[in-house]
């Protein structure tokens, strides 16, 4: 197998045009993302919260299922206007978010996710986690890399932390801020050895550190 060539262009030219790779940065994101949502749906279930909005989101989650998007933002648009501050309503705009960055409607995905208040831990680690997925999708990689920092520090664990900061270090390359790049990538490298091992983040690391003073 060819090696990557990690040059700073390189990595600006993969991010732009190579969808595999984009997929590639996401998929350990989308996988943990996958978890985290089954562990919230399953806290929020418990918990005593309007059955209706409870209903509501749960309508639209088996229409998202069945990859029925423009039918479930239908349901949702609504839901959420009613049900807001309540429980179900904030689910009910995260996953109204998810839809729209389905359909690369970015910017009405980012604005919904910055509205959502949630108690969960995890949900409000995801939430802000989609933000910095849809800055990036805006070039915002600065307001990126900061997203995905705050994601990291929501909570700390041996799989979103990394995963987040991962990401930080790579928008903040984009953005060249590369000291800023640097401190993260070392972050996983002093804190998660797992991941590190991983990712072989000593290569991210050599490769920021030598542009840091320019």
């Amino acid at each position: 197998m060819a090696e990557f060539n990690f040059s700073t262009e390189n990595i600006k030219h993969q991010w732009k045009t190579n969808k595999r790779f984009k997929l590639g940065v996401y998929i350990s994101g989308g996988i943990i993302a996958g978890l985290l949502s089954f562990l919230s749906y399953r806290q929020f279930f418990w918990l005593p919260a309007d059955k209706k909005a409870d209903d509501g989101w749960w309508i639209a989650l088996n229409l998202i299922e069945k990859d029925s998007t423009d039918q479930a933002i239908k349901i949702l648009k609504p839901f959420v206007k009613k049900y807001d501050g309540h429980t179900g309503g904030e689910i009910g705009q995260y996953l109204l978010a998810t839809q729209y960055m389905k359909k690369g409607e970015f910017q009405k995905a980012l604005k919904e996710l910055e509205d959502v208040s949630v108690n969960d831990t995890y949900l409000s680690t995801m939430t802000i986690g989609l933000q910095g997925d849809c800055l990036s999708e805006l070039k915002k990689y600065s307001e990126a890399a900061e997203m995905y920092n705050k994601a990291a520090k929501n909570i700390d664990n041996e799989y979103t932390s990394p995963t987040y900061f991962f990401k930080a270090g790579l928008h903040a390359e984009l953005a060249k801020k590369y000291k800023e790049a640097t401190a993260y990538f070392t972050i996983i490298q002093d804190e998660y050895p797992d991941f590190a091992a991983q990712k072989t983040i000593e290569k991210y690391i050599a490769r920021t550190s030598t542009v840091t003073n320019k």
